[in-house]
């Protein structure tokens, strides 16, 4: 097993972007989500299900500045300034809490989406993330699904495999380890066309199809950070307890 590709976003919903490289912490990726959008009148992070177009946003973060371009032409760059003001919600059963932000990005991509937003910042990584910090997808599995695109799934690595390995197991994955924790379920986010931001696939109804939990559509496990280090695409992904 080798790594097919890393993936992930500085802005939630936004463009899964390839990189060639990741630093994993005990929190995560660095840089993964560390920005959301709020809806400010209903007070909640808005949800990309919700929302399509919002996968047709790129974003990138260099740590000071952020960058986010939309279909639309338009590009803003600018270093996103914290309000003072919190923002706290129940997010998938737990209570989360982000950083409002002062940032021209919240007029461009309120534009886009066609209703006013504010940008945020989460006040710890990992805050909007729904499961574990790292999720896993499998090149077999995407291809069970007649699918070419492996970033539908979002995942933040594809592992070249026919399948993932179970709950409990430890992997290594260039100089990290990670522990799988528990299948990840979806929802229709999977069938979202990352060019078009349109829902041009039944994916989610192939997995409702399936053997599964009642109450949950999996696809793909998640998984904790043990052991920190970067991670590079091509690196092996091996067991860690042989």
């Amino acid at each position: 097993m080798h790594i097919a590709r890393i993936g992930y976003t500085p802005l939630k919903g936004a463009r899964h972007v390839e990189q060639p490289r990741v630093r994993l912490e005990e929190s995560g990726p660095v840089g993964d989500r560390v920005f959301c959008l709020v809806d400010p009148r209903e007070g909640r992070v808005l949800r990309t299900v919700e929302h399509p177009r919002l996968v047709l946003v790129d974003a990138g973060w260099d740590g000071t500045v952020l960058t986010t371009a939309t279909p639309e032409g338009g590009v803003v760059t600018a270093p996103p300034r914290p309000t003072g003001e919190q923002l706290a919600f129940e997010y998938w059963g737990r209570q989360a809490r982000v950083e409002l932000q002062d940032s021209p990005h919240a007029e461009q991509l309120g534009d886009h989406l066609g209703r006013p937003v504010r940008l945020a910042r989460v006040t710890r990584p990992g805050e909007v993330v729904y499961a574990g910090s790292v999720s896993l997808a499998s090149t077999g599995e995407i291809a069970a699904l007649g699918e070419s695109d492996p970033a539908r799934f979002r995942a933040t690595f594809v592992i070249d495999s026919e399948r993932l390995p179970g709950p409990g197991t430890e992997l290594t994955l260039g100089r990290a380890v990670i522990r799988v924790r528990s299948m990840l379920p979806r929802c229709r986010v999977v069938d979202i066309n990352t060019a078009t931001g349109a829902m041009d696939t039944r994916h989610l109804g192939t997995l409702a199809a399936r053997p599964r939990p009642i109450g949950e559509l999996p696809f793909g496990m998640d998984a904790d950070v043990l052991v920190p280090g970067t991670v590079r695409t091509g690196d092996p992904v091996s067991d860690a307890g042989r």
